[in-house]
């Protein structure tokens, strides 16, 4: 007990005045034993005394102290005894701590999630035990720490079951060289983990379906294959085609033939973002290049085909186990001459954290390398500072950057607050002074209204005469058509569709739809609506293959 309070030792003048005898006033570490074999809260007499109580205040004198059983104190830690005691570091991904009769706990910043850094104290918890007889303390301790659960960062919970189960320990018969004498005493314990394992298979099953499916937990598929269409090559066009224009003479040359052209241009978001909002991404290689050859030839006037970059590469890696550098040189070999697109999320590219300059640099010019054109970049928080490596890395790479602004609240409301027409087209302005060629309003949550669209697309127009300007929507809420028509009304130079059996709800609106809604207009998109018809009945027949 004494050892306990040793820093509250204290000289005493001749007026009675306490002083100080040590400079760390500190309870000791091992003070819960105290506590549980006396009875005596020994931080609450401390700060007492500290506040100028005496011992006798407290009722506290030798003769009064006694002791009532046994009490034994393990300090967990962050700590491999095989590597020395060296302190680990990690995140905490499972933390439960033990409990019942005799079992105290004291415990430190041990939770799930928490970030252990080598720049602490390595203690997690203070687990003690308290009997009337010494060797049940030592047991209760020791199931207390078998029950103990700690994963993501080594302890040394091994090292001190194997201590407490050793016959010398066990019969009060260690001395200072006990651990040298036993050196497997600092061996590793080798965890199973088994309910991890089992939960987070629970879990990836439930969410991508059992394996090999890959996601499979609908309806099987349908029996009937999808019917590819046979459409002769086409006759040369009369005028370059916009990625001849692009390989021939840049970007610039790319935008400004862009500007110039006649009717309304449309991207086809089903080799990409359709099948990413409508089949959880998990479109086949082989299903696309399929129809390749056909889609070449019914859309050759397209702006563009969205076929790369968001979850795609990811899933086909993940999913698929395909690799999604060889889909997109296959679908360049199909497809020679309709510029490709995809979507490149700034400085995180095509995953889901802030990557290295050199690594996004090096990825898009390997993308552009491999047959990709048109990036569009985008931070689906308009942070501007993210979208300029990814802006800088596509310049870098010689391919086409459609810098995106990010679209949300209703600009023809004045009482909507802070995103109104003036926040998008200052956020314009910076990403025009960033050197963008193509500028996109991204309506990811499919919240641009028909009048809003005219109003944020005309000022844009007003502002920016020369840049060409391509909207991007999802259909969510079933105006899609109505406000792509409202765009191209105002000014827009691209919409973004997709092929009617694969548009709709959270994917893009019908582009059988818009072909048919601007022909004989002077937004004719030029493209065949019976080629169109032709190219969905094969989409029509995947919707049903992919089912599952």
């Amino acid at each position: 007990f004494r050892d306990s309070l040793r820093s509250l030792q204290f000289l005493v003048d001749e007026q009675g005045r306490h002083y100080f005898i040590e400079v760390n006033p500190r309870i000791q570490v091992e003070h819960t034993v105290t506590e549980e074999v006396t009875g005596v809260d020994l931080v609450a007499s401390q700060i007492r005394i500290a506040s100028g109580a005496t011992l006798e205040d407290l009722g506290l004198s030798q003769d009064k102290i006694s002791t009532s059983g046994y009490a034994m104190q393990c300090r967990v830690t962050t700590e491999d005894p095989s590597d020395d005691f060296r302190p680990d570091t990690g995140t905490i991904d499972v933390f439960r701590m033990p409990a019942g009769m005799g079992i105290r706990l004291d415990d430190g910043p041990g939770f799930p999630g928490a970030k252990i850094t080598p720049h602490y104290d390595s203690l997690l918890v203070k687990i003690t035990a308290r009997s009337q007889e010494r060797l049940t303390a030592a047991k209760k301790l020791s199931r207390a720490l078998k029950e103990f659960r700690v994963r993501g960062v080594t302890t040394n919970k091994s090292f001190l079951l194997n201590v407490l189960e050793h016959e010398d320990f066990l019969n009060s018969s260690v001395t200072t060289s006990f651990i040298g004498d036993n050196p497997h005493l600092l061996a590793p314990a080798k965890s199973k983990d088994r309910a991890q394992k089992i939960l987070r298979y629970i879990a990836n099953t439930i969410v991508n379906g059992p394996e090999p499916a890959l996601g499979a937990t609908g309806s099987p598929p349908i029996d009937v294959n999808p019917i590819v269409p046979k459409l002769g090559p086409n006759t040369l066009p009369t005028t370059p085609s916009l990625r001849s224009i692009y390989v021939k003479h840049g970007p610039e040359a790319f935008a400004k033939a862009v500007r110039d052209k006649k009717g309304l241009l449309l991207m086809d978001t089903t080799w990409r973002d359709a099948h990413q909002s409508l089949l959880a991404t998990r479109l086949r290689t082989k299903d696309i290049l399929n129809i390749a050859q056909p889609t070449s030839v019914a859309f050759s006037n397209l702006y563009s085909l969205e076929n790369w970059g968001g979850a795609t590469f990811d899933v086909s890696m993940r999913f698929l186990r395909e690799c999604p550098w060889d889909r997109l040189a296959l679908m360049r070999e199909k497809v020679p001459d309709i510029p490709f697109q995809m979507l490149l999320r700034g400085a995180n590219a095509v995953g889901y954290t802030a990557y290295p300059d050199n690594a996004v640099f090096e990825f898009c010019k390997m993308a552009k390398d491999t047959g990709m054109d048109v990036f569009r970049v985008f931070d689906s928080l308009n942070y501007v500072e993210n979208m300029r490596l990814g802006i800088d890395a596509v310049g870098t790479a010689g391919g086409i950057v459609e810098g995106a602004i990010s679209y949300t609240g209703d600009v023809s409301n004045p009482n909507k607050g802070l995103y109104d027409l003036e926040y998008y087209l200052g956020l314009t302005q910076e990403l025009v002074d960033l050197g963008i060629h193509v500028l996109c309003i991204k309506d990811m949550a499919g919240l641009l209204k028909p009048s809003a669209a005219k109003i944020l697309v005309s000022a844009i127009r007003q502002e920016h005469p020369s840049l060409p300007i391509h909207v991007h929507t999802h259909d969510t809420a079933g105006a899609g058509v109505a406000s792509m028509l409202a765009c191209g009304q105002a000014g827009a130079d691209v919409v973004d569709t997709a092929i009617d059996s694969m548009s709709g709800m959270t994917s893009q609106p019908s582009m059988g739809a818009m072909i048919a809604a601007t022909e004989g207009t002077d937004l004719d998109t030029g493209i065949d609506l019976g080629h169109a018809n032709k190219i969905n009945t094969y989409w029509e027949g995947i919707r049903g293959v992919y089912r599952p």
